[in-house]
């Protein structure tokens, strides 16, 4: 069962939001509320899976109540659920670490299906946003997944990346999706390319 806590400033959304998603048999939504203040307390109080957080909310804003979560000892992930497609806004998610981020148009097929991915340990980004948001100076990659994108240039064998760079098999999987979901990008080749592009490697 995936534990949710919903954040949503308007009362039919959140009412349809928690009503679909209690249809699932393995999503359970411990909360709803309608101003970031209350969101972040009830999240450190309820512990949820994922927090599904909306950006514009009374007090706080999703992406404040992402920032405050991030520095807190709380272990669970946020997704972003938007009318906005501003870049600034998907600027600040990435750089909090928010494992997911969609507009409200997109389809509910996809909200769920990206609730269990993220709780699987991978990002899901809405490629809208994506693709040509990120500058050389904008570069969506940590660190490390900008490790792997260069150890992808010469090899696309994940055990020898494994090895090389001293992690397990399914952590550079997780790393390499999401690598292509931060760029927009549909295969490793394509992901190397727009880093190359863009100076990032």
């Amino acid at each position: 069962m995936i534990t949710i806590y919903l954040a949503e400033d308007q009362v039919m959304i959140a009412q349809a939001l928690q009503t679909l998603l209690d249809l699932e048999a393995d999503l359970k939504v411990l909360g709803v509320a309608n101003d970031g203040q209350q969101a972040l307390k009830d999240i450190l109080e309820l512990k949820p899976d994922i927090a599904l957080l909306d950006i514009e909310m009374p007090h706080l804003n999703g992406l404040d109540v992402a920032t405050q979560l991030r520095e807190s000892v709380w272990s669970g992930k946020v997704i972003v659920l938007t009318t906005f497609a501003r870049k600034e806004y998907f600027a600040k998610a990435i750089k909090n670490e928010v494992a997911g981020y969609l507009l409200k148009d997109s389809p509910s097929v996809d909200l769920i299906q990206t609730i269990k991915t993220v709780f699987n340990g991978q990002t899901v980004y809405e490629s809208r946003l994506v693709k040509g948001m990120f500058t050389k100076e904008e570069c969506p990659l940590t660190k490390r997944e900008l490790q792997i994108l260069s150890a992808l240039q010469t090899s696309s064998n994940t055990q020898q990346i494994a090895q090389k760079v001293y992690l397990a098999e399914g952590t550079i999987r997780n790393y390499i999706s999401a690598i292509l979901s931060k760029t927009g990008t549909s295969s490793r080749l394509e992901a190397v390319l727009l880093a190359k592009e863009n100076g990032w490697i």
